[in-house]
């Protein structure tokens, strides 16, 4: 999904389809909530269904320069609310899954509760 979203920012793309899953459905929340992205739509039925991602410019210049899975199913990658690091200085974030659900790192840091580090954006 990464991926996707990604190239989707540099063919200047203004939507993007990928594949539904609960976890990606949690991290496109996140990151429209976070005003990485304009929309979400879900689309579809059944084995069929899609999440349909309205692409976010700023003054015609994409709102995510990057994104970076950080654990994969190779390496998994787990952090302490205390030791997760500042992204780019505080302008971008990690996004954690947690207990609590799928949280940024602030978030985490606020209800003090670590988990898997999913990815980087920025």
């Amino acid at each position: 999904m990464f991926s996707k979203i990604r190239n989707a920012y540099a063919a200047r793309k203004d939507t993007v389809a990928v594949p539904y899953s609960k976890i990606k459905m949690e991290i496109v929340k996140l990151l429209q909530k976070k005003e990485y992205i304009k929309d979400i739509a879900r689309r579809g039925r059944k084995i069929k269904k899609t999440i349909e991602v309205t692409l976010f410019y700023r003054n015609n210049k994409p709102a995510i320069e990057g994104m970076n899975r950080v654990s994969k199913p190779s390496r998994r990658v787990y952090a302490h609310f205390k030791d997760m690091e500042l992204i780019r200085k505080g302008q971008g974030m990690l996004i954690v899954s947690t207990p609590k659900g799928i949280l940024c790192e602030k978030t985490s840091r606020k209800e003090k509760v670590g988990g898997e580090v999913i990815g980087k954006v920025w």
